[in-house]
């Protein structure tokens, strides 16, 4: 079952996703871990840290965890 991550507005990036999930610790690392790392976002691979994720959309990192944007 996969970690639900609640929004208060329209939608996130990914970069601001990945902090508010603690998969990192500072904003600033979204860059590098997105390099480093493959995301899948409803089953596509993107790595764009400003993807805009909204309510619904389902995100998948391998050795992280699955995620559900509420």
């Amino acid at each position: 079952m996969p970690d639900k991550i609640k929004i208060d507005t329209e939608f996130i990036t990914l970069g601001q996703f990945l902090k508010l999930a603690d998969v990192i610790q500072t904003g600033g690392m979204a860059k590098w871990f997105l390099s480093e790392n493959e995301i899948f976002i409803n089953g596509e691979q993107d790595q764009r840290r400003g993807r805009k994720l909204r309510s619904g959309d389902k995100v998948r990192i391998p050795g992280f965890g699955d995620f559900l944007i509420t």
